[in-house]
């Protein structure tokens, strides 16, 4: 096991006996997460045991470096899981929206289509063949065989029609 600094005395094990358990409730008391704390000790030992070298008795004792050592990783891993929070609340918000936009979108169309059995033929044909297919009254026109005059008539008394059939059907403007 790797030795702690210049005290040749000091092995990993010891000193993860001596002070793990106390890493560990800090961590557990920052983190409110017993497995985060768990990670939280791991990545402590860790990162001692990488930079032993460093560690000088003379500057402070070992458990105040091993908990200046722990007090980054809690920093890290806090920072960490807001990051991933704020990814998750940002998608489960454009799923939400998304989700929500199609059904409204599917209901929208569903009641615009009972809405338009329920008025008269003339009418529903000029406000699906203008309205809902984009075609120029021109072209309407010519194709049912009366004026542009008469089509736009058709379409402004569809669409009052049409709003009486949603109102009947309890749709609120």
């Amino acid at each position: 096991m790797a030795i702690i600094g210049r005290r040749a005395d000091l092995d990993l094990r010891d000193v993860y006996a001596a002070h793990g358990p106390e890493i560990y409730r800090f961590a557990l008391r920052q983190l409110g997460d017993g497995q985060a704390a768990e990670e939280a000790v791991q990545e402590v030992f860790l990162r001692a045991w990488r930079s032993a070298g460093r560690f000088d008795p003379d500057l402070a004792s070992l458990r105040v470096w091993l908990f200046a050592i722990a007090r980054n990783v809690v920093i890290d891993e806090a920072r960490a899981r807001a990051r991933h929070d704020r990814r998750l609340d940002a998608v489960a918000a454009e799923h939400s929206e998304s989700v929500s936009d199609f059904a409204d979108a599917v209901l929208d169309q569903r009641l615009v289509q009972q809405a338009l059995l329920r008025i008269s033929d003339d009418h529903r044909v000029a406000l699906v063949e203008t309205y809902l297919r984009g075609r120029s009254y021109r072209d309407v026109a010519a194709e049912v065989g009366v004026s542009q005059v008469t089509l736009r008539s058709r379409v402004f008394f569809g669409l009052k029609a049409l709003r009486l059939a949603m109102e009947e059907m309890g749709v609120r403007p």
